[in-house]
């Protein structure tokens, strides 16, 4: 399987704002947003970065559940496949491809779909992914039952999901791309 890393090419990879204090992390936002309002992320809402805490903090708290044992606070996030609908998350988007033969996939957690949405409780379809988080067996038993969603859903069109996001709890396998 091959994991897709998005980012600003100016900026370089596996930059996290959970990272930051909260009050840097607003920092990085707000500058965004005078910078470069026209992309993606510039148009997050002004509590972002309390919920992106709230729904990190339920990941964690899965991963473990399901066995995990996470070496960071935060996750890194990546994405299974190509998704062109990250092209326009960033000004000059540039990504890492990395097959997950490279990493160890027991510190891979998986959410079919963005996991904002996948936990937030506003989603009532009843569909069996919708607050669940997967382990990198898994979700390949998910991929082949409803296939990738960027596949059957690019748009929207059909639910919040256009992706199967992963969540990456440790730097190791990383660490070429990692300052």
């Amino acid at each position: 399987m091959r994991l897709y890393h998005y980012y600003e090419r100016e900026k370089g990879p596996f930059r996290s704002i959970s990272d930051l204090s909260d009050e840097d992390g607003e920092k990085v936002l707000e500058q965004i947003r005078k910078d470069k309002p026209d992309v993606f992320l510039a148009k997050r809402p002004s509590d972002y970065l309390q919920k992106r805490r709230r729904f990190e903090a339920i990941l964690r708290n899965e991963f473990i559940k399901i066995g995990g044992r996470p070496e960071r606070d935060t996750p890194h996030y990546m994405v299974v496949e190509e998704v062109p609908f990250f092209e326009k998350w960033y000004e000059h988007t540039a990504s890492i491809i990395i097959d997950t033969d490279e990493l160890d996939t027991s510190m891979l957690s998986f959410t079919y779909g963005d996991s904002h949405p996948t936990f937030s409780g506003n989603v009532k379809d009843g569909k069996e992914y919708r607050n669940r988080l997967y382990s990198f067996e898994e979700i390949q038993n998910i991929i082949d039952k409803y296939g990738l969603p960027q596949e059957w859903n690019p748009d929207f069109k059909y639910g919040p999901e256009c992706y199967v996001e992963v969540q990456v709890w440790t730097d190791r396998g990383l660490e070429k791309w990692l300052e």
